[in-house]
């Protein structure tokens, strides 16, 4: 590998795991966020021992952190992290939760890393070198034919209060199969190739940039449902294996 941003990301996704495994499955507080979302010490070191790994290699870049903050974050690239994206299901012990790490480089996404260390995934790519999961290089499907789709729904609450919510109900009889992966999961299926189709209404950008980076890379397509790229505003996801599927669902679900 000789992209040295991205070998910085592993190596700070490595750390960060090492905190996670530290504190995983032990009595630990849970505080709730002015948001009520929870957040707990494994959050805030692992967030740190990220924090430590990047600024060491590249002291110059900003940082966005879910925990800790901006810092610098007007620099030419600017890291952004969610060192435990799916915090409820590390407090509830169950294993969908990961580490989410990605550059942006003048507001466009240039590598990530996806690392889920409890259910022993980690996918990672940067621009033009591809996607990998566990060292192996995946690509999407390329299935095009809703008929032939297998959707995944993540976070919709805001999509379900929406006018949208019955187009979306439109689509789901003429797909194949639906479930409900969700988190990093049904991202990493899609970018292997295992599924086609994910829609989420609820996201933030530390959520998704790292997913966005290795569906792209795989050959995917992540948008948000008004087609946009994905930015540091980005709050809904329509992610696809391939343009034409994504062109079938585009703008449909806007709201």
């Amino acid at each position: 590998m000789q992209n040295h941003y991205l070998q910085a990301a592993i190596e700070a996704a490595k750390a960060a795991e090492q905190v996670i495994n530290h504190y995983y499955k032990k009595q630990i507080d849970v505080e709730l966020k002015q948001d009520r979302s929870p957040v707990t010490v494994a959050d805030v070191e692992s967030e740190r021992a990220i924090k430590s790994v990047i600024q060491s290699a590249f002291p110059e870049h900003g940082f966005f952190g879910e925990e800790t903050g901006k810092e610098n974050a007007e620099a030419e690239y600017l890291w952004l992290i969610d060192p435990i994206d799916g915090t409820k299901s590390f407090v509830r012990q169950y294993p969908f939760f990961s580490t989410q790490i990605a550059l942006m480089h003048q507001g466009h996404l240039i590598a990530g890393v996806s690392n889920a260390p409890v259910f022993g995934e980690m996918a990672y790519a940067a621009t033009g070198e591809g996607a990998y999961l566990n060292g192996q290089p995946i690509k999407v499907s390329g299935v095009a034919a809703l008929q032939d789709v297998t959707l995944s729904l993540g976070n919709i609450a805001s999509l379900a209060q929406s006018d949208s919510w019955g187009k979306l109900g439109e689509l789901i009889p003429q797909v194949n199969r639906i479930r409900g992966y969700g988190d990093f999961f049904h991202y990493h299926l899609l970018a292997s190739g295992k599924i086609d189709l994910v829609i989420e209404s609820d996201v933030n950008i530390l959520d998704i940039a790292a997913l966005a980076v290795i569906i792209s890379e795989a050959g995917g397509v992540l948008t948000d449902l008004h087609q946009n790229s994905p930015g540091l505003e980005t709050t809904t996801v329509l992610a696809a294996g391939n343009a034409g599927l994504h062109a079938q669902i585009a703008g449909h679900l806007a709201y």
